[in-house]
C-alpha cells in the first residue's frame, strides 16, 4: 500500500535531513540528485524544513559559473546543545557540542579516589556546568555518558560493580536533578568506543566486528549485522572474566583476577615489561604507564631484542582472548582499541593477526584503533547527537 501524502512528506524530510547531516550543506539540486525525488517535491520539502526552522541557507555554490548561484542549505546547528562524558576511575572528560556534533568546549578533571562519593559527584556535575557555560549553552538537550561497568538493560542504569567508584552510579541522577530538561543516558564505555570506531575509525565499512578494548582493564564490544549486542544482562563483552590458560587461578563472580584481565590488563602488561627488563619511558600527558611501555617497545622492536620479545609475548596473550571470541562469533574483524591498542598500532595488530591465523581456521583481520582512548568520548557524543536529532527532527 502506498504511503499517505503526510507519511511520504515525513519520510522525505527525514531523508533530506539525514543527507544534510552526513554530507554537509547541499543545494536543492544536489538533494534532488541524492534523494531521487522530483524538483517540485524537493522544493516543497526545502520550504517546509526552512519554515520549521530546521534548515537554513548557509552559503552559495557554483561561484565559478554564470548566472545566479545556487543556495546551500544546512541544518540549524544551534537548535540544541549536547554534552558527552567519558567517566573513568580516576576522573572525567567532557565535551559540549551543537546539534551537528561540532565541539564548542571541552574540559577534563582528575577526581582522586580519596574523595567521598558526594564531593566527587559535585565536582563532575560542576565540570559539566562550567563547560556548558563556556560553550554558550543555556541548557543542554542531551547528555551522553560512557562509563566502565554493566548497564542494566531493563532500567538503563549502571549496575553496582566491585572495584568501581560509587560516584559513577550517582552521576546520572545528579545531572538529571541539576539539569531537569536534559535527556541523560549512560552506556558502557567499550560499547561507545565500538560505535565510534564503526562510524569514524578502524571499523568503517564493517557491519560485523569485535572491539577488544585494552586500557586499565580488558573488555570487548560486539557488533553483529550492524547491531551493537548487549546481551540478556548487559554483559556481552565482559572478556576480563574469560577463563584462560596462563593465569594463576580462575576468576570469580566478583573479581576478574585469574581471567583474561590477568593477562591483558594494564598492571599485567607493566609486570610483563618489567620481566623483560624494559626501561620505563616518559609517558605522554595523561598516558597510561602500560601504554607508554607498549609505545616505546614498538618504536624499538626492530633493533632491540627485549622489546621485540615483550611484544611477542603480549601478542601471544592477546591472541588467547581474541581466538576465544573469534571461535564463538566469527566476526571477521577484531579491532585492538583503547590506549594500549593505540600504543601498539599496526605492529601489535599484525603480530596478533599472524598468531590468530595459526590458531583459528576462521579468517580474521586484526586492525589497530584509529581513535585510541578518545573513542569513548567520541562514541558518547555520536550517540547523544543521534538521540537529540531523532527528537528535534520528529514531525
Amino acid at each position: 500500500m502506498p504511503a499517505s501524502p503526510s507519511t511520504a512528506r515525513v519520510i522525505n524530510d527525514r531523508l533530506a535531513l539525514r543527507l544534510l547531516q552526513d554530507e554537509g550543506p547541499l543545494t536543492a539540486g544536489q538533494l534532488k540528485q541524492l534523494t531521487g525525488l522530483s524538483r517540485p517535491t524537493v522544493a516543497d520539502l526545502v520550504d517546509r524544513l526552512t519554515a520549521a526552522g530546521l534548515i537554513e541557507v548557509v552559503g552559495e555554490a557554483g561561484e565559478q559559473r554564470r548566472g545566479p548561484n545556487a543556495r546551500l542549505y544546512g541544518i540549524v546547528a544551534s537548535l540544541a546543545q549536547l554534552a558527552a562524558l567519558d567517566v573513568r576511575t580516576e576522573g572525567v572528560s567532557v565535551v559540549v557540542s551543537d546539534l551537528l556534533g561540532e565541539v564548542l568546549a571541552e574540559a577534563a578533571l582528575p577526581i582522586g579516589g580519596e574523595l567521598g562519593t558526594g564531593p566527587a559527584v559535585e565536582q563532575a556535575v560542576a565540570l559539566v556546568e562550567r563547560t556548558a557555560k563556556e560553550a554558550g549553552a543555556d541548557r543542554l538537550h542531551t547528555v551522553g555518558i560512557g562509563a566502565p561497568g554493566l548497564i542494566d538493560p531493563a532500567t538503563g542504569d549502571l549496575r553496582n560493580s566491585k572495584g568501581l567508584p560509587e560516584w559513577h552510579r550517582r552521576l546520572v541522577a545528579a545531572l538529571q536533578e541539576r539539569m531537569p530538561e536534559a535527556r541523560v543516558t549512560i552506556e558502557n564505555e567499550t560499547n561507545l568506543a565500538a560505535v565510534a570506531e564503526q562510524r569514524e575509525g578502524a571499523a568503517r565499512g564493517r557491519d560485523t566486528f569485535v572491539l577488544l578494548w585494552l586500557g586499565h582493564g580488558a573488555g570487548a564490544a560486539v557488533v553483529l549485522d550492524g547491531t551493537l549486542r548487549r546481551g540478556a544482562s548487559g554483559g556481552t563483552g565482559e572478556i576480563g572474566f574469560l577463563p584462560v590458560p596462563g593465569t594463576p587461578g580462575l576468576p570469580s563472580a566478583t573479581d576478574c583476577e585469574g581471567g583474561f584481565h590477568s593477562l591483558a590488563g594494564s598492571t599485567a602488561i607493566e609486570r610483563l615489561a618489567a620481566a623483560h627488563s624494559l626501561p620505563v619511558p616518559d609517558p605522554l600527558p595523561g598516558e597510561l604507564a602500560a601504554a607508554s611501555l607498549v609505545r616505546a617497545a614498538t618504536g624499538r622492536a626492530a633493533s632491540h631484542l627485549p622489546s621485540a620479545a615483550f611484544l611477542d609475548t603480549l601478542a601471544d596473550r592477546l591472541t588467547i582472548g581474541a581466538a576465544s571470541v573469534v571461535a564463538v562469533l566469527d566476526p571477521g574483524c577484531v579491532v585492538l582499541g583503547g590506549e594500549i591498542g593505540a600504543a601498539g598500532g599496526p605492529d601489535l595488530a599484525a603480530r596478533v593477526e599472524s598468531r590468530l591465523r595459526g590458531m583459528s581456521p576462521l579468517p580474521t583481520e586484526v586492525r589497530p584503533t584509529e581513535l585510541g582512548g578518545e573513542a569513548v568520548l567520541r562514541g558518547a557524543l555520536l550517540t547523544a547527537r543521534d538521540r537529540a536529532q531523532d527528537e528535534v527532527f520528529s514531525p
